[in-house]
């Protein structure tokens, strides 16, 4: 058996810098996920279903894990372009705006009930080096901007890795590095947020209202807002471990857009362990994850109050891939604990109709509410089965359950009157968004079918069914909308060349 070298951290770390500045310099010209990439399977001389269960992708096979574990660098140096397109359909079961004097585009983003292109994507990926690879999306959405109600280009997930293996007799060790912009996406486990259960461009965990409405930090909250580098080792392909610190940044090569949503106060340490076996056509892995972030309440000024997020999960996967039946298993449950400055006026993310700052956490606004607590918990738990049959026809079934402390800073557009008006006389938020309870709380069930006709396509069609939003299975916003009025249909085509 070969045994590889291993380099020197000076090495690595030019090697970083030189995949940051071309990035950089890709990304220039542009003003949310990857998937079974065409440019990976040149590079490999794969079929899809190599690396993805059952060619249900992103769900990675045990092959799948240990390419991405090693850099994206098994195989040959190839063009290392792709390209994919979504065109999708989104109909919500209820699409009554409750705003009198509002833009039913502020509620249903989506174009509720229309068959659009609703979003492409161009990736760089593949093998740099024989130690360095990697990949970086640029995503283009067709209704993305709420001021204009246009399509923007913006960066999307980005993964760069230094890897390298050392195998005898006795042990196998795989150790490396990974520059990425989202806590989570370097993940070989599709039980971590970043590709768990529900991962399809625009579906209910995409965003917008008649979606979950609220998640751990952890799950998606710094996505394209931050840039990490960690190292991690998978020892005897049964132990594996990472340390990894995130920072705010601004570099558009890596961020979602020219903003920052969230902003973190020094650099948040992320934590990873596993321990997987794989027997047969079978595999099964146990996890466990931590984060700690303090976020500024405005993102704007960093001398502004902070509220201290700590997030730490538990998750679990369990795969059979034996010709011609694919099954996949995943848990996960995520806990957040949310400390609050003492200078906090109120919940960061409450609406202020003031200055329309979602995060300014200034209790200025006629709808933001002072906080009841000091602090608060958030929980979330999910559970998802998919079967794919013959890599051609498949299906999954998936229930989440979001539980948490109620706050009174939670309670959204619950003064004024039907006018639109409020006892100011300044507009007052109605949408499909208000919360009269003070929770978060939202439970349901998302079933999905799909065909894969060609191996780098997806046609599917998903179903997602609330028992409770924002805390009520009835009438939650004050003016009778229901848990099940925003019961969504999803069709989508998904490909990739």
């Amino acid at each position: 058996m070969k045994i590889t070298s291993i380099r020197a951290f000076g090495a690595i770390r030019k090697s970083l810098w030189f995949v940051t500045t071309f990035i950089s310099v890709f990304a220039a010209g542009y003003s949310a996920d990857s998937f079974a990439l065409p440019a990976f399977a040149r590079q490999t001389g794969q079929n899809c279903v190599a690396c993805h269960a059952g060619g249900n992708f992103p769900e990675l096979t045990s092959y799948g894990r240990m390419f991405k574990l090693t850099g994206y660098t098994l195989g040959e140096r190839t063009i290392p372009l792709s390209a994919m397109a979504v065109v999708s359909g989104t109909k919500m079961r209820n699409t009554n705006n409750p705003n009198p004097a509002g833009d039913p585009r502020d509620d249903f983003p989506m174009k509720n009930g229309d068959l659009i292109v609703s979003t492409g994507s161009i990736f760089l990926a593949g093998k740099i080096t024989d130690n360095i690879g990697g990949f970086y999306q640029a995503t283009y959405n067709t209704w993305n901007t709420p001021d204009k109600w246009t399509g923007s280009w913006a960066s999307d997930n980005a993964d760069f890795r230094y890897a390298d293996r050392f195998i005898d007799p006795q042990r196998d060790v795989i150790f490396g590095m990974t520059l990425n912009n989202n806590p989570t996406a370097q993940d070989p486990w599709n039980s971590a947020p970043a590709w768990g259960f529900d991962v399809a461009p625009g579906s209910a965990w995409g965003g917008s209202y008649g979606k979950i409405p609220a998640s751990p930090l952890v799950a998606g909250g710094l996505a394209q807002q931050v840039l990490g580098i960690g190292g991690y080792v998978y020892w005897d392909k049964t132990i594996y471990a990472e340390l990894a610190g995130y920072q705010s940044t601004n570099n558009k090569a890596f961020t979602y857009g020219n903003f920052n949503a969230s902003r973190i106060s020094g650099t948040a340490p992320y934590g990873r362990v596993a321990y997987t076996v794989d027997w047969g056509g079978h595999s099964l892995m146990f996890g466990a994850l931590g984060m700690s972030a303090k976020l500024h309440n405005d993102p704007t000024d960093s001398s502004s109050p902070t509220t201290q997020y700590n997030d730490w999960g538990l998750d679990a996967q369990y795969q059979y891939i034996l010709d011609p039946h694919t099954f996949t298993a995943q848990v996960s449950y995520l806990n957040e604990h949310i400390k609050y400055d003492s200078g906090t006026g109120g919940q960061p993310g409450a609406y202020d109709s003031n200055s329309g700052i979602a995060n300014s956490g200034a209790n200025t606004g006629t709808n933001a509410q002072s906080l009841t607590n000091s602090s608060d918990t958030l929980n979330l738990f999910r559970i998802k089965g998919s079967y794919v049959y013959r890599a051609t026809y498949g299906g999954s079934l998936s229930y989440f359950g979001l539980h948490g402390s109620s706050n009174s800073a939670y309670q959204m557009g619950v003064s004024g009157d039907p006018t639109g008006l409020d006892v100011n006389g300044s507009p007052t938020l109605f949408s499909v968004a208000n919360n009269v309870t003070g929770k978060q709380d939202t439970t349901g069930w998302t079933a999905e079918a799909f065909v894969l006709p060609l191996q780098y396509a997806r046609i599917g069609l998903q179903y997602t069914m609330f028992s409770k939003y924002l805390g009520a299975s009835s009438n939650y916003d004050g003016w009778g909308r229901n848990a099940k009025d925003n019961n969504t249909l999803f069709f989508y085509m998904w490909g990739a060349y």
